[in-house]
């Protein structure tokens, strides 16, 4: 069986577990521990000889984030663990303020997760709500924060958004984008002109433009 608590596996998510805000237990190295061992422990071939048992992920609240110089990403029902992991480490290298998942049927912070962020996620702010159009209208009645959403048929090209204030970054999941009301929370829903035959973004690519984007007009 593997260890009660929670893990993490490969050399940069162990890493940056340790200099991270949550306490790293017990560590399995390939020096001490068969690689069969080390794979059954992690769930994954992938451990590069390091899995370590970790205190569980600390989420944070949603309006935790709300601060006059917000930038936050949003996931609607993103439930591929390695699309929210890449979304998590543009996020943090982007230096956003936090991310925000729903409850249900979304991917949460797993040791897959973990492994696919490069461990931002030890670093990154995320929190969880229970409805998601809820808690955007709420950050937009109460704080003030501009709402935009990204989708392939959206009316205007990301590259006309004011991203200098505080906003949230919205994106759908895999197959059907942003569900209705969601979309509705949204001041604006852009996107990404394409230049290819490719008719879409994978999630991940999608968060990194708009966030690098932010991050760009914000150092003007």
């Amino acid at each position: 069986m593997r260890p009660g608590g929670n893990l993490v596996y490969g050399r940069r998510p162990v890493m940056e577990a340790k200099r991270g805000r949550r306490r790293v237990l017990r560590t399995w190295t390939a020096e001490v521990t068969s690689p069969e061992e080390l794979t059954r422990l992690a769930g994954s071939p992938d451990h590069q000889g390091i899995v370590a048992e970790v205190e569980a992920y600390p989420y944070v609240g949603a309006d935790e984030l709300l601060r006059p110089d917000a930038l936050i990403v949003a996931l609607d029902q993103v439930q591929d663990p390695h699309n929210l992991g890449a979304v998590a480490r543009s996020a943090e290298a982007a230096g956003a303020t936090g991310l925000v998942i729903p409850d249900r049927r979304s991917a949460a912070v797993t040791p897959a997760v973990c492994k696919a962020s490069a461990g931002a996620v030890e670093h990154l702010r995320i929190a969880r709500v229970g409805n998601l159009a809820d808690w955007l209208t709420s950050a937009k009645e109460t704080e003030g924060l501009w709402v935009y959403g990204a989708d392939a048929e959206g009316s205007e090209p990301y590259s006309s958004l004011d991203l200098k204030g505080p906003v949230v970054l919205v994106l759908g999941s895999e197959g059907s984008g942003l569900r209705p009301r969601v979309a509705a929370t949204c001041d604006v829903v852009a996107s990404i002109p394409l230049a290819g035959q490719t008719s879409s973004l994978n999630v991940s690519a999608a968060a990194a433009v708009l966030l690098f984007e932010a991050v760009r007009q914000r150092q003007k």
